[in-house]
């Protein structure tokens, strides 16, 4: 970027044209006299290229989100739990282990607990089914589902009411005719818990949206013939331990991308893929054999030229090609990758 005559004149010592022979006086009066002309207007900054090397020492970030109203969520959750006989857990089956709030598990001891392994479908078959004897070994009912198809929604109910069965038993011992079983939906956030609640009730009725902190409050919802629904807001916790957590909550969208870098993001996600490397994800993209040897950066570069996205001067546009691969990676586009397994 070009500098002020001001900069010019205070650093005229070690300009290389007064070591070159022209006098600092005569530098000095140059920047005088411009300095009378109206300021030039700022010239537009111009996006420049990282190098590989740069990228690979900002490799990893720290990532955290925990805005204030997830604090007040925490204390709502708790103070509301007597009013329910159950709780739901809405985990993201491409992250079991990073969607699982550690605090949800225990603010909801001692209660009967199902979770819904969610959006299945993006996610490997084989290694949801994994999880799901995983889970069971622990005591755990585990469903797979897919929330906006109601792929193994219509096994909530059954299994719910197996669960609580002698609850319901016990309610009907005491005189109380079809008594109305109460269940707190809980996860963090955008892992499709308001999506659920529309999907069994058959009804809009939460609020849901492809991004987090859509909802932010709780709300109770009649879902079907002897059970409501209290839906919260998603919660995550204060800190994340391990910053392999936070990046995967990342990729799938759990986290705002205001937070974030997003290029050291998608670098990050791209160590993964060429790990994976599905067929979806060399094909789309148009990668060759030699492409997965590229350091992360440099196969960031080539998927902007692959598809297009270049900038003046014809360099890559790394920053829209990282937004483009998150997106896709988000969507199923790349293959259905699990990042975790049992």
């Amino acid at each position: 970027m070009k500098k002020s005559s001001n900069q010019r004149s205070k650093k005229n010592t070690n300009h290389p044209q007064t070591r070159n022979g022209r006098s600092g006086a005569r530098m000095n009066q140059t920047s005088k006299s411009r300095s009378a002309k109206p300021a030039a207007p700022k010239p537009k900054p111009v996006k420049t290229k990282k190098s590989p090397a740069a990228a690979s020492s900002e490799h990893t970030q720290v990532i955290q989100w925990y805005p204030g109203h997830m604090t007040k969520t925490k204390r709502r959750i708790e103070k509301d739990l007597k009013l329910v006989d159950a709780v739901a857990e809405i985990i993201d089956a491409r992250i079991p282990i990073s969607s699982r709030n550690p605090d949800i598990a225990r603010l909801t001891t001692g209660k009967p607990r199902i979770v819904l392994l969610n959006k299945c479908d993006m996610a490997d078959p084989r290694t949801t089914a994994q999880w799901v004897s995983f889970l069971s070994r622990e005591n755990v009912r585990a469903i797979p589902v897919d929330c906006k198809s109601g792929r193994g929604v219509d096994r909530f109910v059954p299994v719910l009411t197996e669960m609580l069965s002698e609850r319901i038993e016990s309610y009907k011992a005491k005189g109380m005719v079809n008594p109305s079983m109460r269940v707190m939906i809980v996860g963090i956030p955008n892992v499709g818990k308001s999506t659920f609640i529309n999907r069994i009730s058959k009804k809009t009725k939460a609020n849901a949206a492809d991004r987090p902190g859509v909802t932010r409050g709780n709300q109770w919802f009649t879902v079907s013939k002897g059970f409501e629904m209290l839906d919260t807001p998603g919660v995550l916790w204060p800190k994340f331990d391990d910053q392999t957590v936070g990046e995967h909550l990342a990729f799938t969208g759990a986290i705002k991308s205001e937070v974030m870098d997003t290029e050291l993001l998608a670098i990050r996600l791209l160590d993964l893929l060429k790990e994976l490397r599905t067929s979806e994800f060399e094909e789309r993209y148009k990668l060759s054999e030699d492409d997965f040897t590229l350091p992360s950066y440099e196969l960031l570069e080539k998927i902007a030229r692959n598809r297009g996205m270049l900038i003046s001067g014809g360099e890559a546009d790394s920053e829209r090609a990282a937004y483009t691969l998150l997106d896709e990676f988000r969507a199923a586009k790349l293959g259905r990758i699990t990042l975790e397994k049992p």
